[in-house]
């Protein structure tokens, strides 16, 4: 389901004074992507979720994949803000070309890790931003590579319940960040926005960024 919250919520509450100037509107109800966000000065004026069917295409890749929902996720909710600047993103974690997508319960989790242990995989994140009049969109790869893991270790890792929600049946920002071995590119691409494209892609509409 959608889902919309304004900085008068307490979760999307900031402590930044009211600013004058283009209204952003965060189209992700992800907390990590909040968070990223605001790492680099940025403080969404609106939060509010799309309602779209993240089931890959039949032979569907990665990479298509990210872009198609992050411009669809996008498209969805600047129907309602055509004013405004709209930022959407979507994560995807693939082994091969295997979608990894986040797993509906335990087993699922369980399977993706055994899957991604000891192995090299890809965090394929897009990001798409609507501006009044333009829009722009960027896909950014980082790829993984993964500790073997013992049975043990994916017992814990399931019990501790980071894998919920998560692409991939992980968080790298979590317990998880011990399992990798390295990690070569963008880390926050891992944990869900590429802060390095994300700035470029305001700077480039126009969009005011705190230095």
């Amino acid at each position: 389901m959608s889902a919309s919250s304004t900085l008068s919520d307490p979760d999307a509450r900031s402590d930044a004074p009211a600013r004058a100037g283009p209204c952003l509107v965060l189209a992700s109800v992800s907390p990590r992507r909040l968070d990223l966000l605001r790492q680099i000065g940025v403080e969404p004026d609106l939060i509010e979720g799309a309602d779209v069917d993240e089931t890959p295409a039949p032979g569907e890749e990665p990479r298509r994949l990210a872009a198609r929902l992050a411009e669809a996720k996008a498209d969805a909710v600047a129907a309602r803000h055509p004013q405004a600047f709209v930022l959407a993103a979507d994560t995807v974690v693939a082994c091969g070309r295997r979608v990894l997508g986040k797993a509906g319960d335990a087993a699922a989790a369980r399977a993706h890790l055994g899957l991604l242990s000891g192995r090299r995989h890809k965090v394929f994140t897009a990001i798409a931003l609507h501006g009044p009049g333009r829009s722009a969109a960027r896909l950014v790869v980082t790829t993984v590579r993964f500790k073997r893991l013992s049975t043990a270790e994916i017992d814990a890792y399931i019990a501790a319940g980071e894998w919920r929600g998560k692409a991939g049946g992980y968080a790298i920002q979590g317990h998880a960040g011990a399992f990798a071995i390295a990690i070569n590119g963008s880390y926050s691409n891992v944990v869900g926005l590429p802060l390095y494209e994300c700035r470029a892609l305001l700077d480039g509409l126009g969009y005011p960024v705190a230095a």
